[in-house]
């Protein structure tokens, strides 16, 4: 992402960019944006790290870092790493939340 914020962990890598502007105006809730290549495996591998990525990134959106909300404006995009297909949901999220603390959103 161009102008924006990276923070990693062992299994992701969080992208966040804060939008501003008419973007920032229409934005109807924070969004998340995956990317799991063919290095965290193969194609049934990717689906599952996909899932729980998608499962997390739903209660990371409600809770955010601090236990708030998420702001309306901001994109995040999450990398999955290798380690990610071997991690449970917890982890993902723990590692997730790590990421965004950083950032104090």
């Amino acid at each position: 992402m161009k102008g924006g914020r990276r923070a990693g962990t062992r299994t992701v890598v969080v992208h966040m960019h804060i939008n501003t502007g008419e973007d920032a105006i229409a934005a109807t809730g924070p969004r998340f944006g995956l990317i799991v290549s063919k290095a965290v495996g193969n194609a049934v591998v990717r689906h599952r790290t996909s899932r729980r990525l998608r499962h997390v990134c739903m209660a990371v959106m409600k809770d955010g870092a601090h236990g708030t909300p998420l702001p309306p404006n901001v994109d995040i995009v999450i990398r999955a790493l290798p380690a990610s297909a071997e991690a449970t949901s917890e982890r993902l999220a723990r590692d997730i939340r790590k990421a965004l603390a950083k950032w104090d959103i």
